[in-house]
């Protein structure tokens, strides 16, 4: 099945070719209707969305390299140009759809059968696994699509399609309830602002922990109550269970690739406190976990990469209505080398989106 139009042969493409070298923009081949598959489909984008995880696999940051040459990016929007010959699917073509870091889960095993489709062994995921989304031409799978309303700003709901709906699971994740407090690290940032607003949609009172006038000046704007400069203070475990009333809070998500704030959560977090690991360090970092703190504490460490099919219709529904935006500058693709380097430098203030058509 495919669109009245002609799908050219090469498409527009940012595609990585050398680990920790600038993307290069080039002419890429798009796969034909054709040559589609079983649950494949051709998407044309029209944004993309820019993430630190982009960065981390640009520079081969986790220790387990994908296959190049890749075409980057792992959240989208677009339109389905073309679906496989033969495919079963509630999705047609013409229909506007966003693409997520899990481009395809098995849905059979046990993991994904529990909502756990992140952990699946044989996952997919669009820019590390897959060609991704910084290109006019895409490839995904008809049961991972998400369908976007046509209400939405395009640039303004690609970036809940892998931030949005990564921060609303950590929250999830938190256990978390009306009222209680909850520590954000990179709270200005591309995921954090979004924490921030997802909390506090959820009842909770937020600590924004970033740095910089412009983060802070948005932290307090999305309704965080406290603000940490880890830059100026002299003691961030002392601040931020001061800013609590001295317990320390609830639960700390940590959005951020660092791992000194993992291990200052750890110290802050009051007894039974819950701490959540979003962000990625390097390969081989280590949590400094000093025992006899973590047990009298009762502290609870949990991980979690991204939500699944239907963390993501909530997410999604949370923006539809109203009480979370995402804050976002719109950019050329030929730009995606400078966003990289922004980001590698923490300059970035919420999400950097590039226009694909």
């Amino acid at each position: 099945m495919s669109a009245n139009t002609t799908i050219p042969k090469t498409g527009r493409a940012a595609v990585l070719t050398n680990f920790g070298q600038p993307y290069e923009l080039q002419d890429f081949p798009v796969k034909q209707p054709s040559e589609l598959a079983i649950g494949e489909c051709l998407i044309k984008m029209e944004y993309a969305g820019c993430c630190h995880s982009d960065l981390h696999v640009r520079d081969n940051d986790w220790g387990f390299p994908p296959k190049l040459p890749l075409i980057g990016g792992h959240e989208g929007i677009g339109r389905i140009v073309a679906i496989g010959e033969h495919t079963q699917t509630s999705v047609k073509v013409g229909d506007r759809v966003g693409l997520k870091w899990i481009a395809k889960s098995c849905l059979k095993c046990e993991l994904c059968k529990r909502g756990k489709e992140s952990s699946c062994l044989v996952q997919l995921s669009h820019g590390f696994s897959d060609h991704g989304t910084f290109a006019e031409y895409c490839v995904s799978y008809t049961e991972y699509v998400t369908p976007i309303p046509e209400s939405l700003d395009g640039a303004a709901a690609t970036p809940i399609l892998c931030a949005g709906i990564t921060v609303y699971k950590a929250l999830k994740e938190s256990k978390t309830i009306i009222g209680e407090w909850v520590a954000i690290s990179g709270a200005g940032g591309g995921l954090g602002h979004l924490a921030v607003q997802y909390a506090v949609a959820m009842g909770l009172r937020v600590i924004a922990i970033d740095t910089g006038a412009s983060k802070k000046e948005l932290c307090e704007k999305l309704g965080a109550e406290k603000w940490i400069d880890f830059m100026e203070s002299k003691d961030v475990v002392k601040d931020v269970q001061e800013a609590t009333g001295g317990l320390g809070p609830h639960a700390s998500i940590i959005a951020v690739g660092n791992p000194t704030p993992f291990n200052q959560a750890l110290l802050y977090l009051r007894p039974g406190g819950t701490l959540v690991c979003v962000g990625v360090p390097s390969a081989g970092t280590m949590l400094q976990v000093p025992l006899t703190m973590f047990v009298p504490k009762c502290l609870n460490i949990v991980g979690t990469a991204t939500g699944n099919r239907q963390d993501m219709t909530e997410a999604l529904d949370i923006v539809a209505s109203g009480k979370v935006k995402c804050h976002h500058a719109v950019k050329p693709l030929s730009e995606v080398n400078n966003v990289m380097e922004e980001m590698h430098q923490g300059k970035l203030t919420g999400r950097i989106v590039f226009k694909i058509q």
